[in-house]
């Protein structure tokens, strides 16, 4: 038998590919596609990048902040020891961006918004030390996506970003881009009185195709964090990429270091950072399991995960690559020593070199249907295993099987991109629902804990 070809005893493939429906194909494979800019050297080239100041060790901190008779908390989680009250002197506070509905009193929408727009008008840049602190609801697209809400120009207007680790730019559709019946919401600049276009040209091109447009400036809103004139691009050519129509996004916020940054334009996370709005250089995601989850800005929510973390550091300042140690498959051993892991929310799966893939499926009994690999739901898979930093983190049958239909499971694992670095793995939303990831933008790091799932036992 050749990797890849099923041991198990199975219907035609014919007949099992019938069984899977065409739209849930689809958005499988749309989705798949790592969002992570095409470059030719992964380690930042020549590319001078501007050097975040280390928050320091010590006590954690913790800040409330009020808007309007609402509160939430600005909780700021020890990295490595804690956080440095000195390290937190930059004034700011945590954003905590809530992929689900939450309890807390309704807040002043009017009061809020004057707010943002008196930020704006002064030009501020430190809000003191609790900073703005805002739960924004996103959505999970069946365990496939994550997007969340931000505001452009001003007033404000709404459009839903993917925030992705795997590229650098803020860039969202304009209505020149979009077809009549399109259900995606746009950027209007004649409607924002603090927009400045530019003829500068803009172009990124992901493993799903390419994105054009030009630069421009105005004011971006997360949450409560304020960036004014902040330069990102107007997408006014997006028929390079592949199914945008099938996605809940209309543009994609990057959270990439400086090197990945089409134009050599300022990135968020580093604007957010120098801004002083952010306690600590830190974001972190939870991802949940078929229930909305959240994105942090300036630190990270204990009540998402358990244990303690695991900081590796990272091999370029670029994408978010770490050393991988070696992947391994229970009771098999070492299957492949790849050189590199890329921690991504660019991307809903594992993706792996295409040799060791084919070798990985070959001794859990996948098949491959439609460019999917699937199982019989009822059949043991051997727990999957990456090492990171010494430390191996493990996923089950369960962790990895993204769709169900009637009696077969579909893996969340696929072969490389054309653009993947070589001898590189990427670890997805597969990865990060199991794992809470915290990225450490100041050191240089990545934190990873179990992720406290709902209706989940977790131990560690």
């Amino acid at each position: 038998r050749k990797p890849g070809i099923s041991p198990l005893a199975s219907p035609p493939t014919m007949l099992v590919a019938r069984c899977i429906p065409p739209n849930l194909v689809r958005l499988a494979l749309v989705a798949v596609f790592a969002l992570y800019p095409a470059v030719a050297d992964a380690d930042g080239g020549d590319r001078d990048v501007d050097t975040v100041a280390d928050p320091g060790e010590g006590p954690s901190a913790a800040a409330d902040a009020s808007v309007g008779g609402g509160s939430a908390e600005a909780e700021v989680e020890s990295f490595g020891g804690g956080v440095d009250s000195a390290g937190a002197s930059s004034g700011g506070g945590v954003l905590r961006m809530q992929l689900k509905k939450v309890n807390r009193p309704v807040r002043d929408a009017e009061l809020q918004s004057m707010k943002l727009s008196l930020v704006t008008a002064l030009g501020v840049t430190s809000l003191g030390a609790q900073g703005l602190v805002e739960a924004v609801e996103l959505k999970n697209n069946d365990n496939l996506g994550y997007s969340g809400d931000i505001e452009l120009g001003t007033p404000g207007q709404t459009v839903s970003v993917l925030f992705n680790t795997g590229s650098a730019n803020l860039w969202v559709a304009r209505k020149a881009a979009l077809a009549p019946e399109s259900k995606h919401a746009h950027f209007d600049s004649s409607r924002s009185s603090t927009f400045v276009g530019t003829k500068d040209a803009f172009r990124v091109e992901y493993a799903s195709g390419r994105v054009k447009g030009f630069f421009c400036h105005d004011r971006v809103v997360i949450g409560g964090l304020v960036l004014p004139k902040f330069t990102f691009a107007e997408a006014s050519d997006l028929s390079g990429l592949d199914n945008f129509e099938e996605h809940d996004y209309d543009g994609i916020l990057g959270l990439g270091f400086e090197a990945l940054a089409e134009g050599g334009v300022p990135t968020v996370m580093g604007r957010l950072w120098k801004s002083g709005q952010l306690a600590v250089p830190v974001f972190a995601f939870f991802l949940g399991d078929r229930v909305p989850g959240e994105i942090v800005f300036g630190g990270v929510a204990p009540e998402h995960y358990v244990g303690d973390f695991h900081f590796v550091p990272l091999s370029s300042r670029s994408f978010w690559t770490v050393e991988l140690d070696q992947v391994g498959l229970e009771g098999v051993g070492v299957l492949s020593s790849p050189k590199h892991a890329i921690v991504g929310s660019g991307n809903s799966l594992l993706m792996g070199p295409a040799d060791e893939v084919k070798s990985l499926v070959y001794y859990m009994g996948a098949m491959e249907i439609q460019g999917l690999w699937v199982i019989m739901c009822d059949s043991d898979v051997p727990t999957l295993s990456f090492r990171l930093g010494g430390k191996d983190f493990p996923l089950e049958r369960d962790d990895l099987v993204v769709a169900k239909v009637d009696d077969w499971c579909i893996l969340g694992i696929m072969a490389d991109a054309d653009n993947t670095p070589p001898q590189t793995w990427i670890l997805g939303g597969v990865f990060m629902r199991k794992y809470y990831v915290q990225f450490d933008w100041g050191k240089e790091r990545i934190g990873i804990a179990l992720a406290k799932q709902t209706g989940k036992d977790n131990f560690v």
